[in-house]
């Protein structure tokens, strides 16, 4: 018996994590193009029943453990030194784009323009993405930036953009489901802070699950959806990063008075995969929003890849333009830009 090369064993390998971890998006992205491919030939096999249909046709409890899971990481430990960017980030990326959409709402009605809906544009504008945070701030950001993702914990899922539809009388979103949908991330900011041990082991949950429920949500939309909510979402992800990214480097530049540096605040301007799930949720606290689902859940989605790709790119150019686009930890510059003392004598 022989050994099978190394590279043979290489090449029988399908490298399916690979694919979709190498594009913005894609474990949330393609499983969910996948679900509707399923779904609307072969609704069948998602009827099967037990395990079968609770693994591919049921997303909310694993929607349930990703938010439980997110929670966790919100502890004062990490929130608190960072605390003034966070809340800057918080009120230019979610709280004045979510406030400006209710305005729009008002002035055109729930359809919205151009085919984008109140909800889609909600569910777009109002969360960030945290990893793309990490990892340009990581390059290019400070200690204050980086600690700032906590932001993109706080405005992940359902939540503000359910705040935003209910307080501004948009829609009727009662009491008891929005609570419904805040109470796993209450639970486990309460975990989270009580046992640090089961913090760290919740951390890879979202990364773990996140593929699974985004298959089980594009079960439910028809493949018609992606054809028309794809273009459309082009549209939508184009606008993501210079609104609401415009939005937080304001934020960045008169309320932190961060300077050159303030083109960090671009990159906020994204959009998050869990956001994927938020029309459902919606939809299911008011079902006066359940036409606009299917298509805004393809819009949010298209929106997610779309604006992963183009913050970095204007955030890079915006700090570029200042003469900033460098690791202020090794180039020794302080948070506006300017060369620190030592660095400025060598």
């Amino acid at each position: 018996m022989t050994d099978t090369p190394t590279s043979d064993l290489q090449s029988l390998r399908s490298p399916l994590y690979g694919v979709m971890d190498r594009i913005p998006g894609g474990t949330m992205v393609i499983p969910l193009v996948l679900g509707a491919v399923v779904g609307t030939t072969a609704p069948a096999f998602l009827e099967l029943g037990s395990f079968t249909t609770a693994l591919f046709a049921t997303p909310m409890p694993l929607m349930a453990l990703v938010i439980f899971a997110t929670g966790m990481q919100i502890t004062p430990r990490s929130i608190g030194p960072d605390a003034g960017t966070t809340g800057a980030i918080l009120l230019g990326k979610t709280i004045v784009p979510g406030l400006l959409v209710v305005g729009l709402g008002f002035a055109v009605g729930l359809d919205g323009l151009l085919g984008i809906s109140i909800l889609a544009m909600l569910a777009t504008f109002d969360n960030s993405n945290g990893g793309i945070w990490l990892a340009f701030t990581g390059k290019y950001g400070t200690k204050t930036d980086r600690g700032a993702y906590i932001a993109s914990a706080v405005n992940d899922g359902p939540f503000f953009t359910m705040l935003f539809i209910g307080a501004a009388g948009l829609g009727s979103i009662p009491l008891d489901a929005f609570a419904a949908a805040i109470i796993p991330l209450l639970l486990g900011i309460v975990v989270g802070n009580i046992d640090h041990r089961w913090t760290e082991i919740m951390r890879p949950v979202p990364a773990i699950v996140i593929p699974f429920f985004a298959f089980g949500l594009g079960t439910g939309i028809d493949i018609s959806a992606i054809l028309t909510g794809g273009l459309t979402g082009i549209v939508l992800g184009l606008l993501v990063t210079p609104f609401t990214g415009g939005t937080t480097y304001l934020a960045y530049r008169f309320l932190l008075r961060r300077g050159r540096r303030a083109g960090i605040g671009v990159v906020a301007g994204t959009t998050a995969g869990n956001s994927i799930v938020t029309p459902a949720i919606i939809a299911s606290a008011d079902p006066r929003f359940a036409q606009y689902v299917d298509v805004a859940t393809v819009q949010v989605a298209t929106a997610v890849l779309i604006s992963a790709i183009t913050a970095p790119l204007l955030a890079a150019w915006v700090l570029r333009r200042s003469g900033t686009l460098s690791d202020p930890d090794v180039d020794g510059l302080d948070h506006r830009g300017e060369p620190l003392p030592a660095a400025a004598e060598r």
